[in-house]
């Protein structure tokens, strides 16, 4: 039919959709089967040590058989504390993270990173747009990856709207800087969107970061922004649907990205706010002819 929507799946890919699970059980294969009972393709990895080989072989064999792709493995401390004690720990646990996600095949071990706020780890801090700041990064990037020497897995940063990177450009400028094929992208438009300008136009905000970053981009975060008014700019996390994110824009540049990579609801309260949050981000890709894993 003249002028009828083309499913993206037919010159891109469907996305694959994750979110956590509240199903209180620490055995892989159900919690693999909760994943697609929610209607999910992607997770959150399991707890596990990367040493744990059993452990690390069951996730993986059981997230497979369910074609759950392990999105990402979380290390969220802060890599540039004020405290060198506090940040040669921190780098420490990077690194396992770092190797767990290796072990297990996920698409990522993600952190931010980091702040030089002694007191909120991931805090504002003037010297978080510092030279020092970037070159510490460049620093632990390469050291991390030098250490663990991934070839399945990658090892990303978020943008924070308070520390570097804060936007595509400087984030090209840490993948040149960093110089490692294990470096990618970790997409989280809402960290990005930290002025009146990008929350208005986020839409273009998007295209601009998968314009510049595509080739890298290997896994997404999924939340939404409203703006609280008051006598001062203040954006808070919401529900996707229930804020300003043009989604629209989100899932199209994410279908067409040359390699897939996973979008993973996170931040919500309740199961019942994932699911909205679900629902609303599926019935948007059906509106823009986007499928789903």
């Amino acid at each position: 039919m003249a002028g009828a929507a083309v499913p993206f799946h037919a010159s891109g890919h469907p996305i694959r959709l994750g979110g956590p699970i509240f199903l209180k059980t620490d055995d892989p294969q159900e919690m693999a089967r909760e994943h697609r009972r929610l209607g999910y393709s992607a997770a959150y990895c399991p707890n596990a040590k990367p040493d744990d080989t059993a452990r690390v072989r069951e996730i993986e064999k059981a997230f497979a058989a369910e074609k759950v792709a392990i999105a990402e493995v979380g290390a969220w401390v802060n890599m540039l504390d004020p405290d060198l004690q506090k940040r040669q720990q921190n780098m420490r646990f990077v690194t396992g993270r770092l190797a767990l996600a290796e072990a297990v095949g996920a698409r990522c071990c993600v952190d931010i990173a980091g702040s030089m706020n002694p007191k909120v780890w991931y805090g504002p801090h003037p010297g978080n747009f510092s030279k020092e700041f970037f070159d510490a990064t460049v620093e632990n990037c390469r050291r991390l990856i030098d250490e663990v020497k991934p070839t399945r897995t990658k090892f990303t940063l978020e943008m924070m709207g308070w520390s570097l990177p804060d936007g595509p450009d400087a984030y090209l400028r840490l993948i040149k800087a960093i110089d490692r094929k294990a470096f990618a992208v970790h997409m989280d438009v809402c960290n990005g969107i930290n002025s009146p300008e990008r929350f208005y136009q986020s839409g273009k905000f998007i295209e601009e970061c998968f314009r510049k970053l595509g080739p890298w981009i290997v896994s997404c975060h999924a939340k939404d922004l409203a703006w609280v008014v008051e006598m001062n700019v203040h954006f808070v996390e919401v529900v996707p649907g229930r804020g300003e994110v043009d989604y629209r824009s989100y899932l199209r540049e994410l279908a067409k990205l040359p390699s897939e990579a996973p979008l993973m609801l996170e931040h919500l309260k309740t199961a019942e706010e994932y699911e909205e949050g679900k629902r609303h981000i599926r019935q948007v890709g059906a509106d823009v002819a986007v499928e789903f894993a």
